[in-house]
C-alpha cells in the first residue's frame, strides 16, 4: 500500500502420457537462449517427472505448464474453482497455482520500513512462507512443499521424493552432481509406505542425509527455474526496450497509464533493476486488494481437510505470519494480503480460447474485468452474497472481498479510467509474455 515502492535487488491423470508431452514442449517460437547447465537440465527433470508424488501421476509441471505461462493448464479448472486436485483423488488446492517463471529473483522473505509504514517483501508462495531463510532461495525452498503436500503430490515424507530421484533414470546425472548423495540405507517397506501415505520413520543419520539430498533436489528445481528457458525475458516488450521491435499506438498508451492513471507500476515497477535487469513487474511486496471469494473452489466442500467450510477465510501473509512466534505481532496487520505476482506471461496461453485464472483464488477470468475491478472497485455496488465473476458482471457490482481489513485503498478502487483506457492498459500487458520473434 505504498505508492513509491522500487525496485528491490534481485537474489538470486495430469501429468504424465501424452499430456506430459505436451508440458514438456516450449512454444515453438520461442527458442532457448542457451543450452542449459547439467544442473539446470536435472532440475528439468525432476520438474517434469510425474513419478514424484503419491500415485505417479503429478509433476510440478502438472500445475506449472510452459504453454500456460507456467501457470495452471486446464481451461475448464481455471474457468471455474481454479484450483488443482492433487495426486490422491478427489483432493483439491485451496489457491490457484502462481506462476513458477520468474519467482527465482524474489529475495529471501524480510521486512523493511518505508515511509512510516512496515512491508514484507520476498519470499514464494501466495503467503510467503517459502522464506529461503534455510537455503537461500525462497525457489528451493517453495518447489519442497508440494512434494509433501496432502492436497499437491501427496508424498509423505522427503525420503520418497530421495528415493524416486535416486531410481529415476537421470538418477545418475543427478549423482554426478552429488556424489553419494543416493547412498542412503533406506528403511524396509518404504515403496509401500510412499505409495499408502504412511509415515516414514528413519534413524537420525539417515534423516540427516535424506534431508542434504532433499535440498540438492530443491535447488536443481530452482536451477532449472531461474534459467533462460523459464525466464526468458523474451516478450514483445523486451523487443521493443532492446529497439527490435514498436508497440501499436493503444499499447503505448496503455503503458503510460499504467505508469500514470491506472497505478499499475506502483507494485508491478516497469523500470530496470539496479543492476540494469530487465523489470520483474513485481516488487515482490504483499497486498489485500479486496478480492472477493470463489465460491467454486472445492476446498470449501472438503470437510476432512476444511472443517471451516464456507467459514473459511484465506488470511494469506497474516496467517503465516501467525504461525510464527517471532512474526505474529505483525499477524492482525497483514490479514488477506497476497503476493504481488510478476505480471510476466500475464496472458501467455496455449491458444485464444484458452482461459486463464487470475488473483490468489481464480475468481478474475480476463485481464479486462481485473482492470475494471482496480478502477470500479469502490464505485460499484455491492454484490449480495458470493458470486462468480460472470455473474457480478452481468448485475454491474462487486462482491464483499474475503478478507475487508488491511485494505490497499490508495492504488485501487477509484482510478476513473474510461473503457477505452482500461482496454489500452490491457493491451500493454499483452505485450510482457514470453516467445516473440519479431518479423522481418
Amino acid at each position: 500500500m505504498n505508492a513509491k515502492r522500487p525496485l528491490l535487488p534481485r537474489s538470486a491423470a495430469p501429468g504424465c502420457g501424452v499430456f506430459l508431452m505436451i508440458l514438456l514442449a516450449m512454444p515453438a517460437h520461442a527458442a532457448p537462449a542457451r543450452p542449459l547447465t547439467p544442473v539446470e537440465a536435472v532440475g528439468k527433470r525432476i520438474f517434469f517427472d510425474a513419478g514424484l508424488s503419491r500415485n505417479r501421476n503429478q509433476s510440478c509441471a502438472t500445475c506449472h505448464a510452459p504453454a500456460a505461462g507456467f501457470a495452471g493448464p486446464h481451461t475448464a479448472i481455471n474457468a471455474g474453482g481454479a484450483v488443482y486436485e492433487g495426486s490422491v483423488p478427489g483432493r483439491f488446492g485451496n489457491r490457484r497455482p502462481q506462476s513458477a517463471a520468474y519467482a527465482t529473483p524474489s529475495p529471501v522473505f524480510h521486512s523493511r520500513v518505508e515511509e512510516g509504514e512496515k512491508l514484507y517483501v520476498g519470499g514464494n508462495f501466495w503467503d510467503g512462507r517459502a522464506t529461503g531463510e534455510r537455503l537461500g532461495s525462497p525457489a528451493a525452498e517453495q518447489a519442497q512443499g508440494p512434494f509433501l503436500n496432502p492436497v499437491e503430490q501427496g508424498l509423505p515424507d522427503a525420503a520418497c521424493v530421495v528415493q524416486r530421484v535416486c531410481a529415476a533414470d537421470y538418477g545418475a546425472d543427478f549423482r554426478a552432481l552429488h556424489p553419494q548423495s543416493c547412498e542412503i540405507a533406506f528403511p524396509k517397506g518404504l515403496d509401500e509406505a510412499c505409495a499408502n501415505g504412511r509415515p516414514v520413520k528413519l534413524a537420525p543419520a539417515v534423516r540427516r542425509q535424506v534431508q542434504a539430498t532433499y535440498d540438492h533436489i530443491a535447488l536443481a528445481i530452482a536451477a532449472f527455474e531461474h534459467s533462460p528457458e523459464v525466464n526468458a525475458y523474451s516478450s514483445r516488450f523486451d523487443a521493443v526496450q532492446a529497439g527490435r521491435a514498436s508497440f501499436t499506438a493503444q499499447e503505448a498508451q496503455g503503458l503510460e497509464l499504467y505508469k500514470g492513471k491506472g497505478k499499475c507500476a506502483d507494485c508491478h515497477p516497469v523500470d530496470k533493476g539496479p543492476g540494469g535487469e530487465p523489470p520483474l513487474f513485481t516488487d515482490n511486496t504483499f497486498d489485500n486488494l479486496g478480492v472477493p471469494r470463489n465460491p467454486a473452489n472445492p476446498w470449501y466442500r472438503q470437510a476432512k481437510l476444511n472443517p471451516s467450510g464456507t467459514k473459511w477465510v484465506d488470511e494469506g501473509l497474516g496467517a503465516f505470519l501467525r504461525g510464527r512466534k517471532d512474526l505474529r505481532r505483525d499477524a492482525a496487520g497483514n490479514a488477506g494480503k497476497q503476493r504481488v505476482p510478476t505480471l510476466r506471461n500475464v496472458d501467455l496461453r496455449p491458444d485464444a480460447s484458452f482461459v486463464k485464472a487470475y488473483m490468489h483464488n481464480g475468481w478474475f477470468k480476463s485481464l479486462k474485468s481485473v482492470v475494471h475491478f482496480y478502477n470500479t472497485r469502490d464505485t460499484k455496488p455491492r454484490c449480495p452474497g458470493a458470486l462468480a465473476e460472470a455473474e457480478a458482471l452481468a448485475r454491474g457490482c462487486w462482491p464483499a472481498p474475503e478478507t475487508a481489513a488491511n485494505l490497499n485503498r490508495e492504488e485501487l478502487g477509484d482510478l476513473k479510467l474510461t473503457a477505452a483506457e482500461e482496454d489500452a492498459i490491457v493491451a500493454f500487458m499483452r505485450t510482457l509474455s514470453d516467445g516473440y520473434v519479431p518479423g522481418p
